[in-house]
């Protein structure tokens, strides 16, 4: 089951991202087999790292615990926010044909079921 790690660099963290970066590279080349995909968070225009971002492929939020305990950027302190979800990953789609599976199956549910509330398009609501 894929989780995925946000991490928000401290704000008084100063180089530490810069002087832990060969041993998180290291430590990452070694566990590639776990890490789905991942990189640095940036700010809008680019030119600073804000943050990781990193999709695990773990069974349990513990196993991703201890992956993150022994990882150098979150054992030297870098960030100041960590969140971990569960993850379920529907596009690009795998196993192949697993939207229009999707697909179906909600139609089903909602046949003689309204949907009540707004739709996305007729006034819900998008926040950044």
């Amino acid at each position: 089951m894929p989780f995925v790690v946000h991490c928000i660099d401290r704000p008084d963290a100063g180089d530490l991202r810069r002087r832990t970066r060969a041993e998180h590279l290291e430590f990452m080349i070694a566990h590639n087999e776990r890490v789905a995909f991942g990189g640095p968070l940036q700010n809008e225009d680019g030119s600073k790292v804000i943050g990781s971002l990193m999709v695990l492929s773990y069974d349990t939020r513990e196993a991703v615990e201890a992956f993150l305990d022994a990882e150098p950027y979150s054992r030297a302190g870098l960030f100041s926010e960590l969140r971990i979800s569960r993850f379920r990953q529907m596009v690009p789609e795998n196993p192949p044909g697993l939207l229009m599976k999707e697909l179906a199956r909600e139609r089903a549910a909602l046949r003689g079921h309204p949907v009540s509330g707004p739709r996305h398009g007729a006034g819900a609501v998008r926040t950044r």
